[in-house]
């Protein structure tokens, strides 16, 4: 993991692990790939745990598609 400079907000960033689906981060984020692209800044995303997006890190449903199973609690 590289190092990254962050700035400090007095907003909180907070990750939901849905049951049977995504990440859901909400909060002011930038999400950005291996090379240090900003690949988006925003208040809320979701991010694929299922591994079956097309559009990675992003999720676009293919949890439903695939029948991804996992209650999201974390053990």
């Amino acid at each position: 993991m590289s190092e990254s400079t962050s700035q400090a907000s007095s907003e909180s960033v907070t990750i939901t692990v849905g049951a049977d689906g995504p990440l859901e981060v909400s909060g002011p984020v930038e999400i950005i790939s291996a090379d240090g692209t900003v690949l988006r800044e925003t208040s809320k995303a979701y991010l694929c745990r299922c591994g079956h997006s097309a559009n990675k890190p992003f999720c676009d449903g293919a949890h439903k598609r695939e029948g991804f199973v996992d209650a999201g609690l974390g053990g």
